[in-house]
């Protein structure tokens, strides 16, 4: 047993060397893989020049152009309810009757009184003509009369207005009252909208209304697309219209307001949605997102000279789109700028790089000018 000791020691000690040669040949290998393994190739591009379209995207709130409560103009019960929920009704047509028997009965009265002021001036009149009374008396008469003709109006504008009638086209809301109810004056009946133009409203951040006002009438005309609820593009653009006089120091925002024609009804007061501004940009000059970085809220490109000197310089962005960036200051068509391999090479470095015309940069990205 002890002739054997020496014999698996050796042969142990022989398995240790063998293994920690094979790991440092490995080792080297891969240092040397490493080194062989080419960096990757340096690209390069210039800006170009298209025309393109600005798409920004606004939360909104569709209204009618008229949407009013109906409301009861004297007191009563209530008579008749000629409409239901949600029916479209005309102009003039009625909808809601009140007892009229107590204003039926005050025309009646007013009439006879008026009956009797009549018969009085005219007695008057021809004793003024046979100055039997002077023509004081006949101008009190006067009076008399005209003031029991305007009671008779009176009454009458009070038994109208047992008669609620649509005072345009329009649909109406849920009711707020049945039959037979006793109504007080000024009680709220029902609410009509008139949907056949719907007003838009939306708020513009003060940055975007000062760009959308120093360019209106310049670039063209900007389309206003409305996005519904459910995803779909409402089938009709809007037009803009007005823009309020005031900002909301809280939001700082200003509200814009876009008009709709709704031919079809199918916007209602009330709903919600996502208005698509559309502005064309002539002659916007862009270049990849890819060819941009940024040091402290600032965004950089690297621009090589003719020498091949890579210089890294700062831009400014006017506006984004995917893939994309218009540049408002910075640079020009003629300039070179890396493409990829941006983290490879230093400011003022000499390097050698691959030119690709601006079609073929953009054509390898998602979305291309227009």
């Amino acid at each position: 047993m002890d002739n054997n000791m020496p014999t698996i020691r050796n042969r142990t000690l022989l398995t240790l060397v063998a293994a920690i040669a094979i790991i440092n040949l490995n080792g080297c290998q891969t240092e040397e893989v490493e080194h062989d393994e080419a960096p990757a190739r340096l690209v390069a591009t210039h800006p170009v020049k298209r025309d393109i379209t600005i798409t920004r995207d606004y939360v909104c709130q569709i209204h009618s152009n008229r949407h009013i409560e109906l409301r009861t103009l004297e007191g009563g019960y209530l008579q008749d309810v000629t409409v239901k929920e949600g029916q479209q009704v005309a102009r003039g047509q009625v909808m809601f009757r009140i007892l009229p028997l107590v204003y039926q009965a005050e025309l009646q009265r007013a009439k006879a009184e008026a009956q009797a002021a009549r018969l009085e001036y005219e007695n008057t009149d021809k004793l003024a003509q046979s100055n039997v009374v002077s023509a004081t008396e006949l101008a009190l008469s006067k009076a008399k009369l005209e003031k029991a003709e305007a009671e008779v109006k009176l009454a009458q504008a009070h038994l109208n207005f047992t008669e609620i009638k649509a005072p345009f086209d329009g649909i109406m809301d849920r009711l707020h009252v049945r039959e037979g109810s006793l109504l007080e004056e000024g009680e709220l009946l029902t609410t009509l909208s008139d949907n056949s133009l719907m007003w838009v409203y939306f708020n513009v951040p003060e940055a975007e209304y000062l760009d959308y006002a120093q360019n209106a009438g310049k670039a063209g005309e900007v389309r206003l697309d409305l996005l519904m609820a459910n995803n779909a593009l409402f089938p009709h653009p809007g037009q803009m219209a007005t823009i309020e006089a005031e900002f909301n120091n809280a939001t700082g925002t200003i509200p814009f307001r876009a008009d709709f024609a709704n031919p079809d009804g199918l916007l209602r007061h009330g709903q919600t949605g996502n208005i698509l501004m559309k502005t064309p940009v002539p002659g916007a000059l862009l270049i990849p997102q890819k060819a941009t970085f940024e040091i402290l809220d600032h965004n950089y490109v690297f621009v090589i000279d003719e020498g091949g000197v890579v210089r890294q310089r700062r831009v400014r962005i006017g506006e984004e789109l995917e893939d994309l960036f218009a540049i408002d200051e910075g640079l020009t068509e003629s300039d070179t700028i890396l493409l990829e391999g941006l983290r490879q090479v230093r400011d003022g470095e000499t390097v050698d790089y691959e030119l690709v015309e601006p079609d073929e940069a953009l054509s390898q990205l998602k979305l291309t000018a227009e």
